[in-house]
């Protein structure tokens, strides 16, 4: 059995990382979401190990020391990190890997794994990011103006993706993403 893809997904908060991996999961069986675990509070709605999973500070720390994260990143005062085993085990098993993580994260991966396909979301413009952070409603007026901060630094990156998809309708989006996924399990076939 081949190995799994590994397919990295990075782009400003809020700009749709959430709903297009949704979309892509329902049309595409061979690809796994890689739960991510982080130190920030669960957001209404959120559900532990399939949203994220949540960990006190010390947690996480202890699991950095352990090597147990792939990337690990800080994000707006909060930890991230993506389990190795998890990522390595769906692999192993032939599945496709998505992670969504920040450039921070994505630069780890691309040091470790440098065969993962690496995907930037952006939005059509900064006015309609700024509308769809505002639009979710979960985050205070202090930290939406940090991730705004933190989006314009990551926009600035965007060049060092291999693919930057457009996310001005989900379904085309979607499909540009579905059409890079393939073209990167027929180069490995």
């Amino acid at each position: 059995m081949k190995q799994g893809l590994l397919i990295v997904i990075s782009g400003p908060s809020g700009v749709g990382k959430d709903t297009l991996i949704r979309r892509l999961l329902e049309l595409d069986r061979n690809l796994v979401y890689s739960v991510s675990g982080t130190t920030r509070q669960p957001r209404p709605g959120e559900k532990r190990d399939e949203n994220y999973t949540f960990l006190t500070r010390e947690q996480f720390e202890a699991l950095v020391k352990k090597r147990a994260f792939l990337e690990h990143a800080n994000y707006n005062g909060h930890l991230y990190g993506t389990f190795r085993d998890r990522v390595e085990r769906a692999r192993r098993e032939g599945r496709d890997v998505v992670l969504k993580i920040d450039i921070q994260g994505a630069e780890q991966v691309r040091r470790r794994i440098p065969d993962a396909v690496f995907i930037f979301v952006v939005a059509p413009s900064e006015e309609e990011l700024k509308h769809r952070q505002e639009e979710r409603g979960s985050e205070s007026p202090q930290d939406l103006a940090s991730r705004r901060e933190i989006a314009k630094h990551e926009m600035a990156y965007a060049q060092n993706y291999e693919h930057v998809v457009m996310n001005d309708d989900v379904e085309r989006a979607v499909r540009e993403i579905r059409q890079i996924i393939e073209d990167a399990r027929l180069r490995v076939t």
